[in-house]
């Protein structure tokens, strides 16, 4: 059997064993306890709501799909994109929808596990989140090897069809924007006004029952943190493959001697990253011994060994090129790296947290201008890192241009962590739905001390995962780009050759006005996103005020919230202010692509990429940082909860709610949207823009 007979198995029989574990662990989960009939009803309150938003979101993005794909396959007169577009959405929307309900249905057993054992704690709420990070991996590899197995893809076809994957990536873009957009208004609209209300003004803890909005809080930490980020991943994970296997095709022949093994070398890739977050899920178990993070690192660590031994064979053996390894080894890194820094700028014993909560002594002035300033400078070094990483292996490959294979192998290294990183992601919510129920369910302070070391620890995971899914939005997006250049050099005869020969001249005025439209749209985009949080967020606090005042005994627990009217208001409101942002993001590539042209497009790529990752930076880490500032506070630190500094910090905390769960995060799928949306409509710019 030949090495590209192998890998064409390889890859689908990885993504079915990932598959399969995805069914073992829910099926794991939902054997454990789920405590009492209280506890049961409360998590039941959480399951119906997200289930519903997640429906009703489904309903408003299957018109946009449809028109879009009946709109593809007349333009483009490619039946196969249009139908790669619908894929793309459904998986991913498959994926969340799986992912979601085992993090509902894992929330409540967590808080049961905690009553007897933190540690058991720990085990269900990461397996819980196992679902998510596998689910992803598996359903992007299947759907992806489905398509290329159906459209015929062969070495002697591959230049032409390989770009009749793009559809894939483009439908998974789609799904993942409104995903990241109507959760992310929805999870920071709910919690903005239950602490507003509930903490600011009546002085009543986090996730009390009394609170009318504290479901919808519990609710949106699903359809945000998990939904949303999961989906993120998704879309990265079908970009880069995508955009890896069009770039492989400039090296099957012309360029270098990996033949075909060029265009399925990232779908073996992508195989070593299934297995290797199955072997890093099961190593993550809860012990007395250590803290909920450092259980966490060492799945981490088992995937990153497993990965780096994986890249060694696939590198040197199969492809013969030390060369792809060590690229490989680089993208590896570089996820560790960016993991470790943001642990450093959010991690609740970390100094930009402490003097975040030191500052919030002055007031919520000084809190804020602490966030802020640390928030600008986490930007640093996470992109001083993807530099230094694209360098490397631009260099290591030889330069221009099989530096640019280099390249795209070391996106493929930094990309095999997701599964693994977005499994500790949604442990995060999980962790928070288990304190809050809890809470809600009076079990004591002890069960909610485990509680909260669990969720401390998800806030650093989901922290890790924002900056994680930036690397991978930018390095994707720069893979992406180079695949543009590929597709546009085949359709206007230009040499790749000579870099030289790519007539992109930073001086011409098209490409100064493309870079200053492209570095506008994440401010534009980031103020539409944070804007509607503001107004749902007004919305929510009047009806718990509401509630507080014409609910006879509510306040004094007498009387039950109508939990339903925060839960619709909402779902209601983030479902109608995620079109607006979505449309902006894939309407304004296409007027530049037919006003400005194909070369100016490229400028407008770059311009985009650079200034949203700066900006998602900045936002995601400030956020963090204020979240576990207040956490410091309450802790007990500076006159802990109910303080002068305690109300400061949740001021602050409240003001970057949206900047880290919203606003930042979406950015991410901007980006790689910009890229994708370019890259398929490539040939009716060619044909019918400015030329």
């Amino acid at each position: 059997m030949s090495l590209s007979t192998l890998a064409t198995i390889f890859a689908p029989l990885s993504g079915l064993v990932a598959l399969a574990f995805v069914a073992i662990l829910f099926w794991w989960i939902s054997r454990q306890d789920p405590g009492s009939p209280q506890m049961r009803e409360i998590a039941s309150y959480i399951q119906e709501g997200a289930n519903a938003f997640l429906r009703r979101e489904f309903m408003t993005i299957a018109p946009f799909v449809l028109v879009l794909a009946g709109l593809l396959w007349v333009a483009m007169g490619k039946w196969q994109i249009a139908f790669g577009f619908v894929m793309g959405a459904v998986f991913s929307m498959v994926a969340v929808y799986v992912g979601m309900n085992a993090a509902v249905r894992a929330n409540v057993r967590t808080t049961q596990a905690a009553r007897s054992s933190p540690a058991k704690a720990l085990t269900v709420a990461f397996r819980g989140g196992g679902v998510m990070g596998l689910g992803i991996v598996a359903l992007n590899l299947l759907g992806i090897t489905i398509l290329f197995i159906l459209f015929g893809i062969t070495p002697e076809n591959a230049p032409e069809a390989v770009h009749l994957l793009v559809g894939f990536g483009f439908g998974a873009s789609l799904s993942s924007l409104f995903a990241q957009l109507g959760g992310g208004i929805y999870t920071k609209a709910a919690d903005v006004g239950a602490d507003l209300v509930g903490k600011v003004e009546v002085g009543i803890p986090e996730d009390d029952p009394r609170n009318a909005a504290v479901i919808a809080d519990l609710v949106g930490d699903n359809v945000g943190d998990c939904a949303g980020r999961g989906a993120d991943l998704f879309e990265s994970g079908s970009d880069n493959l995508i955009a890896t296997m069009i770039v492989g095709t400039v090296f099957m022949a012309q360029y270098g001697s990996y033949g075909w093994l060029a265009v399925l070398f990232p779908l073996i890739s992508r195989a070593i990253g299934a297995l290797g977050a199955i072997l890093g899920i099961m190593a993550v178990k809860g012990s007395e011994k250590r803290s909920p993070i450092a259980a966490v690192n060492i799945g981490l660590a088992v995937t990153g060994v497993f990965s780096l031994v994986s890249f060694w064979v696939l590198g040197v053996v199969i492809m013969k090129s030390y060369s792809i390894f060590w690229s490989l080894a680089l993208g590896l890194g570089a996820a560790i790296v960016v993991s470790l820094i943001i642990q450093y700028y959010t991690g609740i014993k970390q100094r930009p947290v402490n003097e975040i909560a030191k500052a919030s002594r002055s007031g919520s002035a000084l809190n804020i201008m602490a966030g802020f300033s640390y928030g600008l400078e986490s930007v640093g070094l996470p992109i001083l890192t993807i530099g230094a990483v694209t360098l490397a292996a631009y260099y290591i490959g030889g330069g221009w241009i099989h530096g640019v294979f280099a390249l795209t192998a070391a996106t493929l290294g930094i990309t095999e962590m997701k599964g693994i990183i977005m499994a500790s992601d949604a442990f995060g919510p999980i962790a928070d739905n288990a304190g809050g129920i809890a809470e809600m369910a009076g079990l004591g302070a002890e069960v909610r001390r485990a509680g909260d070391a669990l969720d401390a620890a998800g806030n650093i995971t989901k922290a890790i995962t924002k900056g994680y899914g930036m690397a991978c939005a930018l390095m994707t997006s720069v893979v992406v780009t180079f695949a543009y250049l590929v597709e546009a050099a085949k359709h206007t005869g230009v040499n790749l050759t000579n870099l030289q020969d790519i007539p992109i001249i930073i001086t011409d005025p098209l490409n100064i006005v493309a870079m200053m439209l492209g570095a506008a749209l994440p401010f534009v985009f980031s103020a539409l996103t944070i804007r509607a949080v503001g107004v749902t967020a007004y919305q929510v606090v009047e009806e718990v005020r509401r509630q507080f005042r014409e609910i006879p005994g509510l306040l004094e627990g007498k009387a039950k919230p109508e939990y339903a009217r925060c839960v619709d208001i909402t779902t209601r409101n983030a479902l109608r202010h995620m079109v607006v942002p979505t449309l902006v993001s894939i309407i304004t590539p296409v007027i530049v692509g037919f006003t400005l042209g194909i070369w100016a497009l490229t400028a407008y790529l770059i311009a985009v990429k650079i200034v949203g990752a700066l900006l998602a930076t900045f936002m995601f880490n400030a956020g963090g940082a204020w979240d576990n500032a207040k956490k410091y506070i309450e802790d007990g630190s500076y006159g802990g909860k109910g303080s002068e500094a305690h109300r400061a910090a949740v001021t602050g905390d409240t003001f970057g709610d949206p900047l880290k769960d919203t606003a930042g995060p979406s950015l991410h799928i901007l980006i790689k949207l910009q890229d994708i949306i370019a890259i398929t409509l490539l040939p009716l710019f060619v044909t019918y823009g400015l030329k």
